[in-house]
């Protein structure tokens, strides 16, 4: 099994969970920036494109990092990321579909249309003109998330989810390229710097993000 690993706040979230599971694996380096995972040998193995994917040892290729980390949760069951009971991975789930449908998606078509937009004309179909509007609508999803976590720790309780280190990470990659964090979110401000603090969030920076600058 090997991880097909980049640069970028995906690629991020899955080695986050890995390193807060205590996973280790080979990985097999792409150029995102490059476009390595847009050539005919990745598409091969993942026709989406998207980064990472896992590659198991029959060759079987898992793709989506909500997918990946389930996986991971599954076949190392130990400090779960999903949930160790049905009501938990039902709740768990129920919050990434939230954070990923409502917040991070509009978020990060928001820096694809216009900031990213040099990088991924050429790469999928985008809409420039619905860039602001995106990035308006995570943010008025932003603050209905501020409401609903108040008095927590993470995103669905008290403890860490996969929930949180998708948000994180796209927050903290988003912030640095014309989307900043919410100042006036104090639920939201006070959680992030909590992610921010894990030893995980350091570790799970790639080494090209310094180079990049942006955090991924």
């Amino acid at each position: 099994m090997k991880l097909l690993n980049s640069f970028g706040p995906n690629p991020r979230a899955v080695r986050m969970a890995m390193i807060e599971k205590g996973i280790e694996m080979p990985t097999e380096e792409l150029d995102l920036l490059g476009g390595d995972n847009r050539a005919e040998a990745y598409t091969k193995k993942n026709p989406g494109g998207q980064m990472p994917s896992l590659e198991l040892d029959d060759g079987t290729v898992i793709a989506e990092t909500t997918a990946i980390c389930e996986y991971l949760d599954e076949t190392h069951p130990d400090k779960p990321l999903i949930g160790s009971s049905a009501v938990e991975r039902a709740t768990t789930r129920m919050w990434i579909r939230r954070v990923e449908l409502e917040i991070t998606e509009n978020m990060y078509s928001g820096f694809r249309y216009s900031q990213g937009l040099d990088l991924f004309k050429d790469r999928m179909f985008c809409i420039p003109e619905a860039a602001d509007g995106l990035k308006a609508k995570a943010k008025r999803a932003r603050s209905w998330m501020d409401k609903l976590i108040s008095g927590r720790d993470f995103i669905a309780g008290d403890k860490l989810t996969f929930a949180d280190i998708v948000l994180y990470c796209c927050m903290d990659f988003v912030k640095d390229v014309g989307q900043p964090l919410d100042d006036d979110l104090p639920n939201i401000s006070t959680w992030f710097k909590r992610m921010d603090s894990r030893p995980s969030a350091t570790a799970s920076l790639h080494p090209g993000s310094a180079e990049a600058k942006m955090r991924g």
